[in-house]
């Protein structure tokens, strides 16, 4: 993630598990038995959904199976997900005597909605990909010989705009779900009067009107 991240070349990260079986089904249970309070501090698991989140490239989880406790946070940190048809998503923290502690609190309510955030955390029973999807945990569901290729074909689509337009636009929605509505409108504006004066924007819109592919250098 860290090296994903800090490389220009890389304009998207998109993070997948093995396949087939599961996308990351979770702690180790045999470690989480011996956690104590200073150890369940430690941000491993909110550590990286912070990185997904926080990194200004867009980021895609691309699941196939189980997708649950650390799992489902990790999934959680990234901007978008998609998932094959037998994909399978659950809290069952509570079901262990503990809570999450990678974030799913937080960022599965804002994703999904109090309602259905309070009934995956407090129900803990797994949710199937047709569920996930009406309720806009992920929003693409693919068949698992396509997985790869639609979250690459995805990458490559966000890779083609103005570099300045996914990180403003990520920014954007990060500070508007914090803030009130008349400071994230503001600040849209700001945003978009400092777009509208790169080179970028030009060649976007003159390419659109000659029709021809833009030919965006980050300026």
């Amino acid at each position: 993630m860290d090296a994903g991240a800090a490389d220009d070349e890389v304009r998207v990260l998109t993070i997948t598990g093995a396949g087939g079986k599961s996308f990351a089904s979770g702690s180790d249970l045999a470690e989480v038995l011996h956690r104590d309070f200073k150890k369940a501090l430690e941000p491993i698991v909110q550590g990286l959904a912070d990185k997904l989140e926080r990194t200004p490239k867009p980021t895609i989880a691309a699941i196939d199976g189980i997708c649950m406790g650390g799992g489902l946070e990790v999934a959680l940190g990234c901007d978008l997900r998609i998932a094959t048809p037998k994909s399978r998503f659950a809290t069952p923290e509570g079901k262990l005597g503990i809570i999450p502690g990678g974030g799913a609190t937080a960022r599965l309510p804002r994703i999904v909605g109090r309602g259905w955030g309070m009934e995956m955390l407090l129900m803990g029973e797994p949710i199937d990909a047709e569920r996930a999807l009406q309720i806009g945990l992920i929003t693409r569901i693919v068949e698992a010989q396509s997985l790869i290729l639609e979250a690459q074909r995805m990458a490559e689509h966000l890779a083609g705009f103005a570099p300045f337009v996914p990180r403003t636009m990520k920014a954007m929605v990060h500070f508007g779900m914090e803030a009130s509505l008349a400071s994230a409108l503001m600040f849209e504006k700001y945003a978009q009067g400092a777009l509208v004066q790169t080179q970028d924007k030009v060649e976007g819109i003159t390419a659109f009107l000659d029709k021809r592919a833009p030919n965006f250098k980050g300026k």
